[in-house]
């Protein structure tokens, strides 16, 4: 089982600003040196919960661009990216050159997006949006793994459209889709290498969503097995010197010694996972991040030494 780390893009609400790129940078670079198998960046533009509360977040393609120049083993990928934003047909192209940037370590995740305020705000359609996305999915799956497409859809074209050149892999970097619900589900099933559910604890979380997954395959007669199943979970550590910190609920993050968190991580392997995302989700800053894949790391060489 392949074990990586997300890494913040937003704004700290306490701080006013989101980590730097050579804060993220760093970040990447650390989880690289302590064996982490992957590097991920997710995808808005903004945050906005109530009108006076409204958090930026740094582009995630340009990231991962620099990202890929950046590092020299871990792989990368998008947790995910909203297909709906950008055109289609450029979207893989651009998938293709990063997988060129970075030596074929690219994994393109991709979702429908779902906080309207970042819809609005930049003006993209938040309606049908699981028919855009199928329609983008047709677009992108047939130029990363045949290089030409003839699509013409209701809310997106491509016609007689080519990818040149092709990147480092014939058949492109592995496609991800992140998904709930029976329509999404189904078009997991019909187009994607790898399955994403998010945000979990301990593995029992996960059990219902994969069972939905399952029974969508059945439906659209795709073996549930060629399907890598991808889990985002999350690591928490009590913040050095803040004596009043609440503890982290065992229930909703894995942590605890290096060797608690090591028996969570073979839960999943156990399971079946065929790669862990870890995500420092109580706080959007490099400190709390770099603090946590500290511990995490420990954790990920106790894990290595049972295998």
């Amino acid at each position: 089982m392949k074990i990586g780390l997300i890494v913040p893009l937003g704004e700290s609400p306490d701080l006013g600003r989101p980590p730097s790129f050579q804060e993220i940078r760093a970040l990447a670079l650390q989880a690289e040196e302590a064996g982490l198998d992957s590097i991920w960046v997710y995808d808005h533009l903004l945050y906005r919960f109530e009108e006076d509360m409204t958090f930026g977040v740094w582009e995630d393609w340009s990231i991962l661009a620099a990202l890929a120049e950046a590092t020299e083993r871990v792989e990368l990928g998008t947790l995910v990216m909203a297909a709906l934003w950008r055109n289609p047909a450029l979207l893989a192209k651009m998938a293709a050159t990063v997988d060129e940037i970075s030596n074929g370590r690219l994994i393109l995740g991709l979702g429908t997006g779902y906080h309207h305020p970042e819809f609005d705000a930049f003006g993209y359609p938040y309606d049908n949006r699981v028919s855009r996305f199928e329609e983008a999915m047709e677009i992108i799956t047939s130029l990363s793994r045949e290089g030409k497409v003839d699509f013409h859809g209701e809310y997106v074209s491509a016609l007689d459209c080519e990818i040149r050149p092709r990147g480092p892999r014939p058949g492109g970097p592995p496609i991800l889709v992140a998904s709930q619900g029976p329509r999404m589900l189904r078009l997991t099933a019909k187009f994607a290498d790898a399955w994403n559910t998010a945000w979990f604890g301990p593995v029992a979380g996960i059990a219902q969503r994969r069972a939905e997954l399952e029974a969508a395959c059945a439906e659209m007669g795709r073996d549930p097995a060629s399907i890598d199943i991808t889990v985002g979970v999350n690591v928490g550590y009590p913040r050095p010197g803040i004596a009043e910190d609440e503890p982290i609920d065992p229930e909703k993050a894995l942590t605890g010694s290096a060797e608690e968190v090591a028996a969570g991580l073979r839960a999943y392997r156990d399971a079946g996972v065929a790669h862990v995302i870890c995500g420092a989700l109580a706080e959007s800053t490099y400190e709390y991040a770099s603090h946590v894949l500290t511990h995490l790391a420990e954790a990920v060489k106790v894990y290595h030494a049972g295998e």
